[in-house]
């Protein structure tokens, strides 16, 4: 996974990238945890995610956020991490420019960014969101969802209240022309530690069943 340096809106990005199997793969873009409470790229939920993607054959990166290894800037609520992610799907697309399509996948604080980003960009067509952060953060741009996805809650998370996801699905669920799957880890806390396999069991059953539906 070839290390590489972007530039980014306030200075440049640092981040991980495996090339995608042929040159027309889909590319994948994984965003990480709060910077504030030492999120970055080599979070194990980011790591995971990463990895799931690039052994499908995707295009697949992951960076750390402005002010995050050695990715310059400083940490900016939200609306700079934003870009940031904006400028890494630029880079991604940049170097294939012959992809079939694009996906989004973010856990907690990344899986928030990666939400605004798909508002933005019509060509993501597929996010998986890890313990979106719905209590702390105003998901209500989703209106309405331009892509399907797949939410994923730790059942027994003790940052991200399970009824505030559960009633953000519930509201994506509503839309008649997407289709939102939405699991629960029983248990496991928001950091997966000890689930982190059945985490990943999830988001493989829905990769598969995305990818043979095309």
């Amino acid at each position: 996974m070839p290390e590489i340096i972007f530039n980014g809106p306030s200075g440049r990005l640092e981040g991980r990238y495996q090339p995608g199997k042929s040159e027309t793969s889909p590319v994948a873009l994984i965003l990480h945890p709060h910077p504030q409470y030492g999120g970055n790229m080599d979070n194990k939920v980011a790591y995971y995610l990463y990895h799931a993607f690039a052994h499908r054959g995707f295009a697949t990166m992951r960076f750390n956020f402005r002010g995050v290894g050695r990715s310059q800037g400083e940490y900016d609520s939200g609306i700079g991490e934003l870009s940031d992610a904006a400028s890494a799907l630029d880079w991604l697309q940049s170097m294939n420019a012959n992809s079939t399509g694009s996906w989004v996948a973010g856990f907690s604080f990344g899986a928030w960014i990666g939400m605004q980003l798909l508002m933005r960009r019509p060509e993501i067509k597929g996010f998986i969101s890890v313990a979106p952060p719905a209590n702390h953060y105003d998901f209500s741009f989703l209106a309405p969802c331009p892509s399907s996805g797949l939410i994923i809650e730790a059942g027994s998370d003790d940052l991200v209240t399970p009824p505030a996801i559960e009633k953000l699905v519930e509201k994506l669920q509503a839309q008649k022309s997407i289709e939102v799957d939405y699991d629960i880890i029983e248990g496991a806390k928001h950091f997966f530690e000890q689930d982190l396999n059945l985490l990943m069991a999830s988001v493989n059953t829905y990769l598969n069943k995305r990818l043979v539906q095309g």
